[in-house]
């Protein structure tokens, strides 16, 4: 059984991203565009679009062609629009990279990519440098100012004369390489066109209800698909204005959302528990708050019935992945229900399909969710067999979550397929981990699951077997690893067990680990 959308069709325009995502931008003129929060520093819709002009011809200049790929590594700036979107306006791809990756998770991804021109701000410069040795990145270029004695130029440098129409591209060209766990193993590069961003940004917009007079807190950082396309892309199609955050910090986040007025906040599950919990959250005007709307990773009810109550608005939840450009189901404005993830977008297909037989299932019986549309990614960069994995040949993708659709279309999210361990919304694939603590000299043998945890989701803990007449302690296990990744992927707890539980064909049988022997 294929379920529809209840929604009606969107148009999808045959046209390059930015032409798009700025078309209405000129004509907004000293309307703000985004606001840095911190700072108060404000790029207006005309200035942003002089910007991405500016810095499209440059790179053009420069030798930047269609297809050759530049990576990002920023916070959320003002100036990463500015970025994304002279790049795509050359026919260009661009590599978003998480500013908390270690040197060695940078240096594979601008391998993997093939990057050509690394930009970054001064903060990360040291280890984009570190990350960029033997690879084909060309030149680095750093937002704002560099650390003092640095001779890395600021990449003002590449401002040139304004470019006044996109380089022709086809919908079906890649204009961004954004990093994704997928289903298993290490990070991939999920290659996104330019018809599959337009067509999400259209599947989001009306059913989202996001419009010019919204104010839009962009605390989710841009590199992630649900940042950069969510907030960043769809906000500016809309002209709202966006309200950028490097990090996050609850007050801070609060007193923008009381001096902007903001109006839409989009969260992952943490921020929508500090809102629901958090005696701070008393001392704020939030009155403005029309919607709430959570993702990356699920939301319980009952947290989002709290946190409702208490902001007095609806706190909601959509489902989505980097492979779906990002979102497949969203809750439009009146139609929440607690515990769903939504209804399923204009244009896309959902089946449920039993996991053991492969056939589709009836309604509110569990099953893997199957999803097809125009944001299905058009496959893992350099992976042919992981694509394989994931899409099949009539295109439908499969999601490797485990859910639900009921009668009136709302779709439950209900356990994971796939053994992914999200964090905070972000991905934390138990393989990498494990093949890190394998290079460990005590360490014989082990394996990494997810463990609850109110605030992050799920925390990736490890349960280790040493070698014959070893010893080392959790905590060394935890420094072991902490050296190696980025914050998100530390260890939260290390146990040594005798042997790693195993299937006759040598799978790990991690819900045993997870759940203890039934």
């Amino acid at each position: 059984m294929i379920h529809a959308s209840p929604l009606p069709d969107v148009v999808i325009p045959d046209v390059p991203l930015t032409d798009f995502v700025l078309e209405g931008a000129a004509a907004r003129g000293d309307k703000p565009a985004l606001i840095d929060g911190p700072t108060g520093r404000t790029l207006t819709y005309s200035q942003l679009v002089g910007a991405v002009r500016s810095l499209a011809g440059g790179l053009a200049s420069h030798g930047f062609e269609k297809g050759d790929v530049l990576a990002l590594i920023s916070p959320n700036i003002p100036e990463y629009a500015v970025v994304f979107h002279a790049v795509a306006m050359t026919g260009g791809i661009i590599t978003t990279i998480n500013p908390t990756y270690t040197e060695r998770e940078v240096h594979h991804q601008l391998v993997d990519s093939n990057a050509r021109i690394l930009v970054t701000v001064g903060l990360f410069l040291e280890t984009a440098i570190a990350a960029a040795a033997d690879t084909n990145v060309r030149e680095i270029f750093v937002l704002g100012e560099g650390p003092e004695g640095s001779d890395i130029p600021a990449l003002t440098s590449l401002m040139g004369a304004p470019r006044s129409v996109s380089e022709p591209v086809s919908p079906d060209d890649i204009v961004v390489l954004p990093y994704s766990s997928g289903t298993t193993g290490v990070n991939k590069g999920v290659m996104l066109t330019h018809r599959n961003l337009i067509a999400n940004i259209e599947q989001v917009l009306s059913p989202a209800d996001i419009s010019a007079d919204d104010t839009l807190i962009a605390v989710l950082p841009f590199f992630h698909i649900y940042g950069m396309q969510v907030l960043m892309n769809t906000g500016l199609r809309a002209g709202a204005t966006i309200i950028t955050m490097p990090r996050f910090d609850l007050e801070q986040f609060l007193q923008l959302h009381q001096d902007h007025g903001i109006t839409r906040s989009f969260v992952a599950p943490p921020i929508v528990v500090a809102l629901a919990k958090h005696p701070m959250v008393d001392n704020y005007d939030l009155s403005k708050l029309v919607q709430v709307f959570s993702g990356a990773a699920p939301l319980s009810a009952s947290l989002a019935l709290e946190a409702g109550n208490r902001l007095d608005c609806e706190v909601v939840q959509g489902y989505g992945m980097t492979e779906l450009s990002p979102v497949s189901q969203l809750t439009p404005p009146g139609m929440f229900k607690p515990g769903s993830v939504g209804v399923t977008t204009p244009n896309t297909e959902l089946r449920i399909v039993d996991v053991a037989t492969g056939e589709d299932l009836d309604i509110d019986v569990d099953g893997e969710m199957w999803i097809r549309g125009p944001q299905v990614m058009k496959g893992y960069l350099n992976n042919p067999q992981a694509t394989a994995d994931t899409l099949d040949s009539d295109g439908w993708l499969h999601t490797g979550d485990i859910g639900h659709v009921d009668s009136d279309g709302h779709v439950f999210v209900v356990d994971r397929l796939k053994e992914l361990i999200k964090y905070k919304g972000f991905q934390v694939p138990p393989a990498e981990l494990e093949a890190l603590l394998l290079t460990h000299p005590a360490i014989a043998d082990a394996a990494v699951v997810g463990k609850p945890d109110e605030e992050a989701g799920e925390i990736p803990i490890a349960f280790v077997v040493l070698k014959p007449g070893q010893s080392v302690t959790p905590e060394e296990v935890q420094e072991f690893i902490a050296g190696q990744v980025a914050t998100y992927k530390r260890l939260g707890e290390v146990t040594v067990i005798d042997a790693i539980p195993k299937s006759a064909s040598g799978k790990i049988l991690r819900r045993i680990l997870r759940d203890g022997p039934s």
